[in-house]
Order: structure tokens, then C-alpha cells, then sequence
């Protein structure tokens, strides 16, 4: 039986100077391949041509460099643009674009489908099928910049990367830390590591881990204030309770020199948006660098909840400015698309609600 052929795609420069190892060429070839791939967009061999015949002909029988494909684009009256991505026969996910100035954020997914079950999330009703590979990941990058630089009607680039979309990025932890290698490789897209967030429910031992291995930005979607309502919002907080996630990013800033950690909180009507949580929040994040994105809620079809009025939002925002937080509200861009926070769906084959732990 014929094997199949190793996709590159899947490597960092690490992974692509070790496999190179193995058919015993120079580990400078690996820095070859980033760069026509990532940095060029070329995925044909015999375009390659700083590489001899002979290893193009190797690689040509042996690999290929595949990245996932759009299934479908839809452009929001905002500019935000959303891309159905196809990963596998029966399963796609959603990559948004979000142009602001001279900035443009791509929010990335990491999963198909989530397993974590929040409430107020439309991920979360797709249920779960399976984690994205590297390639899949940093595809995503590799998609979005193709097309962008293609279009007809803007010549726009990359200049953040949030690691927000479908999934839990921390329960792929290990395929999740090769892309976000790869997307500030010096000779791939070369991002700072300030310029990556990548945004967890709160999982513990993926946030100790991320800052000994990737130290980039850390965003958690906090969401309440007390164990009670978030167990019932974000139920992984069973297993991951505030105090101690709230320990965690005290140590995983400290360990990263980092300047902010970022809290998400999404604003749901009679539920999380009264001045008492507002104080209870300014207690909570006492002696932490600390953010806070202000995130009205998205509706999404059969949701249980509804926004914040905006009136009650500027309220919560301003008590938390006057004590000293610096908070924002975060603009709703593409929702007329359902690409804004917490719209994204995609097509998943559900599986059920089991993801493999990597960390």
C-alpha cells in the first residue's frame, strides 16, 4: 500500500530542518520552504527554484504542501470578510477579517466545532468533531493573505492575529503553538508576539504551558464574576474555578513580562451587566495588568439571551474605567454576516463533546 505523501505544510521551520535531516540535505533548505510557502504563497515544487531538480523531484514524490480551501466568501457593509473554509469532505470552519485603519485582525479557528458547551456561544451548538491540524491552522493565514492580496478592491495585509474563532485553542494545544510559531516566523509573517492573542476559556494547565512555550498575548473569556453563574455560562469552569484561573494569569503575566491580560466579558441582559458585578469585577481583577473588552452580545438563532441595553453597557464600562481598569467596549463588526464574536458556525460533522488533550 502506497503511503501517503507528508503534507510541509504541517511543520515549522524546526519540523521542516528536521525532516530535511532525514533525507540528509542542509537544514537551511527548511528556511527555502517557508519562504516560498509563506511568504511567497507557492505550493508547486518546480516554482521552487533555489532547490536542485533532483530534491524537487524528491519532494514532488514523497510530499506535498496543501493547505485547506475557501468553500464560500461573504463581505459584511463594514469590510469585515468571512470565509467558509473547508477542511474535510463533511467538515468547514469560519475565518473572519476584520479591517480597522490601518490594521486587520484575522480571528482563526482551532477546532471544528467546540467542546466546551458556553452558553451565549453559536459555536457551541455545532457541537464537536476533531481539532485542526497545523496545517489547518496556519491554512487559515495562508488563505486569508492569498486572497486578500488577489482582491480586486483592496490590497490589504495581516497585521494582528486573534486566536478567537471556532474551538478552544488550548485543547489543541500542541498544532495551536506550531501555527502561532509559524505566524511569527522572521521568514513566514514575521508578527511579534504582541501582535497574536490567543483567547482560552480558562484552561489551566495550557495557559502554564503557553507562557514556557509561547508567550504570546493571553485573553480569557471571563464572562461573570462568581462560580455560580459561570459554571452555568462556562461550564469548564467546574474543573477550572475563577480564583485559580484568576491566580494563573497573575503568574502567567508575571512570567511573561506581559503589559495587560486581556478579560472578555460579554454583556447579556439581566445577567451579568448590573453595577454590582461591575464591582465585583474591579475586586476580582485587583492587583492584575488587566484589560477589559466589553463584548455585546451577538444573537444568534434560538439564543436564550439578549443584549445589554447601551446605556447599561457605558455605565458598566465607566465604573470600571473610574477605578482605574482600562476597558473598551468592543465594536460589533460583521454581524450582519454573522461574523461578529460569538457567531461563528461552520459545518461540523458532530462527534461529540471529547477533545484531545495535548498540553
Amino acid at each position: 500500500m502506497e503511503s501517503m505523501p507528508v503534507n510541509l505544510m504541517n511543520y515549522d521551520s524546526q519540523g521542516l530542518e528536521d525532516y530535511f535531516s532525514t533525507l540528509g540535505e542542509n537544514k537551511f533548505r527548511a528556511t527555502q520552504i517557508v519562504k516560498w510557502v509563506h511568504q511567497q504563497g507557492i505550493t508547486d515544487f518546480d516554482k521552487m527554484t533555489n532547490l536542485s531538480k533532483k530534491l524537487r523531484a524528491q519532494l514532488s514524490q514523497k510530499t506535498e504542501i496543501r493547505a485547506p480551501s475557501i468553500d464560500a466568501e461573504q463581505i459584511s457593509k463594514d469590510g469585515t470578510r468571512k470565509w467558509l473554509v473547508k477542511i474535510d469532505p463533511i467538515n468547514s470552519v469560519e475565518t473572519v477579517y476584520i479591517p480597522e485603519g490601518a490594521r486587520g485582525t484575522l480571528c482563526v479557528s482551532s477546532q471544528v466545532g467546540c467542546p466546551l458547551n458556553c452558553q451565549f456561544c453559536a459555536t457551541a451548538t455545532q457541537g464537536f468533531n476533531r481539532n485542526l491540524s497545523v496545517s489547518e491552522v496556519i491554512g487559515q493565514v495562508w488563505l486569508a493573505s492569498k486572497k486578500l492580496n488577489e482582491s480586486s478592491d483592496t490590497k490589504r495585509s495581516i497585521t494582528n492575529i486573534v486566536m478567537m474563532g471556532m474551538g478552544e485553542p488550548l485543547l489543541n494545544f500542541n498544532n495551536t503553538i506550531m501555527a502561532m510559531k509559524l505566524m511569527m516566523d522572521n521568514n513566514a509573517y514575521n508578527l511579534g508576539k504582541k501582535r497574536i492573542t490567543l483567547s482560552t476559556a480558562g484552561v489551566i494547565p495550557g495557559i502554564e504551558k503557553l507562557a514556557e512555550l509561547c508567550p504570546v498575548s493571553l485573553a480569557i473569556s471571563l464572562h461573570a464574576t462568581n462560580n455560580s453563574l459561570r459554571n452555568k455560562l462556562v461550564p469548564l469552569n467546574r474543573k477550572y474555578p475563577i480564583e485559580k484561573l484568576l491566580k494563573t494569569c497573575k503568574n502567567y503575566s508575571s512570567a511573561t513580562n506581559d503589559s495587560y491580560i486581556t478579560f472578555e466579558y460579554v454583556m447579556l441582559k439581566d445577567v451579568n451587566d448590573s453595577l454590582n458585578e461591575a464591582r465585583a469585577l474591579i475586586k476580582l481583577l485587583n492587583g492584575i495588568p488587566a484589560k477589559v473588552n466589553l463584548i455585546p452580545f451577538n444573537p444568534y438563532k434560538n439564543s436564550a439571551f439578549e443584549r445589554s441595553e447601551d446605556k447599561v453597557i457605558n455605565n458598566f464600562r465607566d465604573k470600571l474605567y473610574r477605578a482605574g481598569i482600562v476597558t473598551i467596549t468592543r465594536k460589533t463588526r460583521g454581524s450582519d454576516i454573522d461574523a461578529a464574536c460569538g457567531q461563528l458556525v461552520g459545518e461540523v460533522q458532530k462527534r461529540g463533546q471529547k477533545a484531545n488533550r495535548t498540553y
